[in-house]
């Protein structure tokens, strides 16, 4: 085993654990679990046997190195989690917005509330 597939292991092992936590503090739903547990159980697949990518690699993919795949595959997934990120972001941005727009109406109606009283007491003193 190569010192690289031993980091890989340990990382996988690692990761397994630490969502086996997240499911048991109900952090994690079943199903998000799941997914998280078979992207780590595939991770400790790649690592411990690397050549079963060859055939997919090499004759499907006509890519020259199984690191090429990874890079490839590293690329989009950062540029989707990227994407995915900046659309969640701008969707709790507007929510914000309506809040505290609403909050702002709200404290607005109580101080023109507290505004005619005094004008109402003035009046009558």
């Amino acid at each position: 085993m190569l010192g690289i597939q031993i980091v890989g292991v340990v990382f996988g092992v690692f990761m397994l654990y630490f969502t086996f936590l997240q499911l048991k503090r109900n952090e994690f739903t079943a199903i998000e679990s799941g997914g998280w547990f078979m992207l780590w159980l595939t991770l400790l697949f790649v690592t411990l046997f690397p050549t079963n990518l060859d055939f997919l690699v090499g004759k499907i993919l006509n890519l020259n190195r199984t690191l090429d795949f990874f890079i490839i595959c590293g690329f989009l997934f950062l540029v989707f989690a990227a994407f995915f990120n900046y659309t969640k972001t701008r969707k709790n941005d507007r929510k914000i917005e309506r809040i505290v727009s609403k909050l702002a109406l709200m404290n607005n109606k109580e101080i023109n509330k507290g505004i005619e009283k005094e004008n109402i007491n003035k009046e009558h003193k």
